[in-house]
């Protein structure tokens, strides 16, 4: 982490600003972090040889400015394994069809869209990609002749979506009857993120959640719940049968107090604080968020090593963020 701290101060002039200087520290407390909310303010991109410029991230953000993470072609090849590796401890690695619920017409917008990004994470999964919606913002548009292109000749298929988005555009949908009866024998795995702030009014809880998108399919399926943020691409953290989500041995979290900014201990609870070893092309490698947190306790019963936490939610009065919020 120092060299990759010492590669953005010297590629990247604002966060040389930000953090003058270029001597190494001891402890990952001290290196130094960007808060989430620069990046609706500052385009920061580090200067490097060897790297193309990729796609630019756009942030989900329901309210306010969406933050925008530049990629490059370094930094994509890391981010994708990463997140590959992590995602198939959860959702397995079988290659099956891959149900998004979104537009096709989101691929080809300017700023690629966290949930889009997300589920592109799980394509070298998929056998072939279907798009269920005709419009990404509107749940009630399905295409359903895409689900029974993917269903045909299968028993298993995954179904991405944003939490709200799954909710209402599958377990709400009214799905008709020839498919109700196919997915009563096919294994379906949902990958869920993005929180449950468009959910709080009808009171939708986990349980009631996972419950709803079980009772209509077959034994053996399951749904995977994983926060994760545009600014940490490559990143995610699933939650585990035991309520925990894992850090990998690239990435760590620590806990800061709300007010004084120091790290807490294990236990307490304070602000996330995010890192990976992925970013080489933008400074987003070491980011403060605005979420709750607390480091849990080892080993876990799940049988997963390493640093593990508890997610709890969104630092009051915060701007509710489409791509992470809780």
């Amino acid at each position: 982490m120092n060299r990759l701290t010492a590669h953005h101060r010297s590629g990247c002039p604002e966060f040389a600003r930000i953090w003058p200087g270029t001597e190494s520290v001891d402890t990952v407390e001290a290196l130094p972090w960007l808060h989430v909310g620069l990046f609706k303010r500052l385009s920061l991109k580090t200067q490097q040889e060897g790297a193309k410029a990729g796609r630019t991230l756009a942030s989900s953000s329901t309210s306010g400015v969406a933050s925008l993470i530049h990629t490059d072609s370094i930094s994509a090849k890391l981010q994708a394994a990463s997140s590959l590796s992590i995602l198939k401890d959860f959702v397995g690695q079988a290659l099956e069809p891959l149900i998004v619920l979104d537009s096709t017409r989101s691929l080809i917008q300017r700023g690629m869209s966290a949930r889009i990004a997300a589920a592109l994470s799980l394509k070298p999964l998929a056998t072939d990609l279907h798009f269920l919606l005709n419009d990404a913002q509107d749940p009630g548009s399905h295409l359903w002749d895409e689900l029974r292109q993917a269903l045909e000749g299968r028993d298993a298929i995954r179904v991405y979506g944003f939490t709200w988005m799954l909710w209402q555009a599958w377990a709400e949908a009214g799905i008709p009857e020839d498919l109700v009866l196919i997915l009563s024998k096919t294994r379906v795995v949902f990958v869920h993120s993005g929180g449950w702030k468009k959910l709080e009014a009808e009171k939708v809880s986990r349980e009631d959640f996972d419950a709803r998108l079980l009772a209509t399919v077959a034994a053996g399926s399951k749904v995977v719940d994983y926060y994760g943020l545009v600014e940490q691409v490559g990143v995610v953290y699933p939650l585990c049968e035991h309520g925990a989500r894992h850090v990998p041995v690239w990435a760590e979290v620590l806990v800061r107090d709300v007010l004084s900014g120091k790290v807490v201990p294990e236990g307490e609870a304070g602000l996330l604080q995010l890192m990976n070893t992925l970013a080489w092309g933008a400074p987003y490698h070491n980011v403060l968020t605005e979420d709750t947190g607390r480091i849990l306790p080892g080993p876990c019963p799940c049988g997963r090593s390493g640093k593990r936490f508890q997610l709890i939610g969104r630092l009051p009065k915060a701007e509710v963020r489409g791509c992470a919020n809780v």
